[in-house]
């Protein structure tokens, strides 16, 4: 139990939340950059994942990187920091389905993570890899986070 405590402590700590926040905020804000100025380039991306049928396209290709500007800022700027790092984190283990999908299915494709450019091919395990790793401050942020008191 005093492990317990003491490692609960530590994730809770404000430095490393933090850090978590920051670190998890930049990543979404920047994301979202080059898709909210490039939507159609963006929803050519959406497109190639295959979930989606095409008359269903639009909406998310628009919304998302909105949802992640928001978000992002949100948690940098410290205000509703548990829900923005919930949206932010359903969002990665929705990212992590639709290229684990692919990935079964034996297709390469651009993830659209940082660029809006169709050509841009990852490794689609690495990026599988890379967004489970972003999703641990976004769990750390939701199971260890305390408000500051006294504001």
């Amino acid at each position: 139990m005093l492990l317990r405590n003491k490692i609960a402590r530590i994730l809770s700590a404000r430095p490393l939340q933090v850090l978590a926040r920051l670190f998890l905020g930049g990543i979404f804000i920047y994301a979202s950059l080059d898709k909210i100025a490039q939507p159609q380039e963006f929803a050519r991306i959406v497109t190639n994942y295959g979930i989606l049928p095409d008359f269903l396209i639009t909406l998310p290709a628009l919304a998302l990187p909105w949802l992640e500007l928001i978000a992002g800022l949100c948690l940098v700027s410290g205000l509703w920091v548990r829900s923005a790092a919930f949206l932010l984190s359903l969002l990665l283990l929705v990212f992590i389905l639709a290229l684990g999908f692919n990935a079964a299915r034996g297709i390469d494709l651009s993830c659209g993570c940082f660029s809006s450019t169709v050509a841009d091919k990852e490794n689609i395990y690495m990026l599988i890899f890379r967004d489970l790793l972003f999703l641990l401050p976004g769990l750390l942020i939701i199971f260890f986070y305390r408000e500051k008191k006294g504001s």
